[in-house]
């Protein structure tokens, strides 16, 4: 039965295979041409012409703060020693999927504080709920990551909350496979690219100083990759794939008018500006560990946690995929993974010793072990990754 499910499925699809250490073609997926409009940090898209790329006005904090404001502090235990705080960490896109899923097993093991960072609200209130996390151990705070001025009200709200950071997991993104057209920031950038990469390269600028001031034993800035933008994987050989170019595009402002949307050059295609932020996210992790590791103690890491085949991605999808792809991963391609197991992975590289190596692009086999996996040839050219931020840094103004 499962073959005949699978023999029904669009000749186009690459199925998604978890890596293995000593495999040449370590990951595989399906993101090339699905027929889906996702947003995985649940961001509501809205659409700017050309003349609407004015800064939006400053975007006003909404807090809900589920605990005492206070932080989390050493206090003595019965003989006299000292019991280590709960730690901090921010995860952006919490309200559902793959940052849900980690803010579910880091609440579980009871020593984490989150700090869901979500644009929804009150659907990461009744998410939290839902999956039983204690209200004790998460705070919402409103972040719109297609907004630097929400970017910066988030970190200006999360500083006078009091508390200290010690983790930053940048996991939301944008995925607008079929779109024809693109969309735009409030600031005028390709939404996905916008929100992607620059809405989280603006967050983790701002606030590595509060990272940097973390007595905690584990500081981490974690940002989520993704096979489709690495081609040395059957999944980023789909087309359209991966490719930033010369950054001539990005160098442009992304804004479709006096440069193109894309951050190549190229013509817009929706589903390549996904693989492209991805790629763009993998460079800028391996940036600040050169840049900022020795100095600081930072773990910096990347991560692809498996092929969720049941996440809402592809809720937007034909019926019939949506019912075959799931048990297809699971019977046929053995690389099914549930959002809770690769909630699992992210919360590892969270939260594990063992998993303190910086500059890793963390994967894991069929046994569930973590290894450090390769990136492709562009996921890794320093050159690219120094232009990378050179320009980014200019295009969110830290210039």
């Amino acid at each position: 039965m499962a073959f005949q499910a699978a023999s029904l499925l669009p000749s186009a699809i690459s199925v998604c295979k978890e890596g293995k250490p000593n495999a040449s073609l370590r990951e595989t997926s399906f993101f090339g041409s699905v027929s889906v409009y996702h947003l995985k940090a649940e961001f509501n898209t809205y659409s700017i012409t050309s003349k609407e790329f004015k800064r939006k006005s400053s975007v006003k904090p909404i807090v809900a703060q589920t605990a005492a404001t206070t932080p989390g502090i050493t206090q003595a235990a019965p003989e006299g020693k000292k019991t280590l705080r709960k730690g901090n960490v921010i995860i952006t896109g919490a309200s559902s999927g793959l940052g849900l899923a980690t803010a579910k097993a880091l609440a579980e093991a009871e020593n984490w504080h989150i700090i869901m960072a979500c644009r929804n609200f009150l659907k990461a209130e009744k998410a939290a709920k839902s999956v039983g996390i204690p209200k004790q151990n998460y705070t919402i705070m409103h972040l719109d990551l297609a907004s630097f001025d929400s970017v910066r009200q988030f970190v200006d709200t999360f500083r006078r909350s009091g508390r200290p950071l010690d983790v930053l997991v940048c996991n939301a993104a944008v995925y607008l496979p079929t779109a024809k057209e693109p969309t735009f920031t409030a600031e005028g950038f390709e939404l996905s690219v916008g929100t992607n990469h620059l809405g989280h390269f603006l967050l983790s600028r701002l606030l590595l100083d509060d990272m940097k001031k973390s007595d905690y034993p584990l500081k981490r800035l974690i940002i989520v990759g993704s096979i489709t933008g690495n081609t040395n994987t059957i999944a980023g050989n789909v087309p359209p794939k991966a490719n930033l170019g010369d950054l001539r595009g990005l160098g442009g402002g992304l804004n479709g008018i006096n440069s193109s949307a894309m951050i190549d050059g190229g013509e817009f295609d929706g589903a390549k500006a996904y693989k492209d932020s991805k790629v763009c996210n993998m460079l800028t992790m391996q940036e600040f560990h050169r840049r900022y590791h020795e100095e600081t103690g930072i773990t910096f890491a990347s991560l692809y946690p498996g092929c969720i085949a049941t996440t809402g991605l592809f809720r937007e999808h034909i019926p019939l995929f949506r019912l075959l792809f799931p048990p297809f991963q699971k019977y046929i391609t053995k690389g099914y993974v549930s959002e809770e197991e690769a909630g699992k992975r992210l919360a590892q590289v969270v939260s594990e010793a063992s998993l303190t190596k910086s500059g890793v692009y963390w994967s894991w086999n069929k046994n569930s072990a973590s290894f450090e996996n390769r990136l492709s040839q562009e996921a890794s050219d320093p050159e690219k990754a120094r232009k990378l931020w050179e320009v980014s840094e200019k295009l969110v103004g830290l210039a």
